[in-house]
């Protein structure tokens, strides 16, 4: 595969050459001294591994809707609304959709001084320009929130620079945070079993799963499965479900005046249930979310 240098496509608007020139798209939401935040859609039609590509400089990129597996090297990452991503200055990797849909994402690149300000020691690699250790890290409910929150607010025109600078830093502590974010756990081979019950879910995310289904299509008992996704994620696979059927939510809200409506199409038994849900993950109910992102 050829290399494409000096790009990255999960952070401009030019297309990988694996992919077709309506393929991806990019958005530029924000643009100061300090930062870039661009909104970035792929239709995904290229099923296999991208020509291998690189970025000019270290982004984090925050999966809004859709899945697709990132590859750096013989590592491999299910990039999903649960998690945000690592793409380091100068480090070759290739994307890949073996589920259908696309993704979009929130591409996020920030100035190396203030970067270096916001990384932890321990998450970067301690030579030259900076770029992190792994190549993502779990992030928890609040962040998927402020990552609507941000691209909501600058998609409506209604976050001034200031403000989407100030979310802007706040996501990326409490995306890197001890206590706010999570690091995969386990072997090698035990990532692996879990990535396929991630891809389960993402090809199927508003389906009411049960935990003999998922066991059942991994090819693993649903006990070791249950052990097995908590010890690498630090969650249970259905509190990992939810949050990707919320963080849909997240993505889709702004669409919908009728909040019930949009409970079912998440398969929600009721709008209450919702409603409860996404105040426990979220601190506020969707019509207060709605309110807060002002786009009602």
């Amino acid at each position: 595969m050829g290399v494409r240098f000096g790009v990255s496509c999960r952070s401009v608007s030019q297309p990988s050459p694996a992919q077709g020139p309506s393929d991806l798209t990019a958005q530029l939401l924000l643009d100061t001294l300090a930062m870039k935040v661009r909104h970035v859609l792929c239709r995904g039609s290229c099923r296999g591994r991208s020509a291998e590509e690189y970025s000019r400089t270290t982004h984090l990129v925050f999966p809004c809707r859709g899945t697709y597996v990132h590859h750096v090297g013989p590592v491999e990452a299910v990039a999903d609304s649960n998690r945000v991503l690592f793409f380091n200055a100068g480090e070759t990797y290739q994307v890949s959709h073996p589920v259908e849909g696309g993704d979009a994402c929130l591409s996020i690149s920030v100035a190396e001084e203030l970067l270096r300000e916001l990384v932890p020691r321990d998450q970067a690699r301690p030579e030259g320009t900076i770029r992190f250790r792994a190549s993502h890290r779990q992030i928890d409910s609040r962040a998927q929130a402020q990552v609507a929150l941000l691209r909501h607010g600058l998609t409506q025109g209604a976050a001034d620079p200031l403000e989407a600078e100030s979310l802007t830093v706040t996501l990326i502590r409490r995306a890197l945070g001890e206590r706010t974010s999570h690091s995969p756990g386990g072997s090698p081979g035990a990532r692996k079993l879990v990535d396929r019950a991630k891809l389960i879910l993402a090809a199927a995310v508003t389906r009411r799963w049960s935990l003999s289904e998922i066991a059942k299509e991994v090819g693993v008992s649903p006990v070791y499965l249950t052990q097995v996704f908590t010890r690498v994620e630090g969650v249970p696979l259905y509190r990992y479900h939810l949050r990707l059927r919320l963080a849909r939510a997240l993505d889709l809200i702004d669409q919908y005046d009728n909040l019930t409506a949009l409970s079912l199409e998440l398969g929600f038994s009721s709008h209450s249930h919702f409603t409860a849900a996404f105040r426990h993950a979220y601190g506020r109910t969707p019509a207060d979310f709605q309110r807060s992102a002002r786009l009602r």
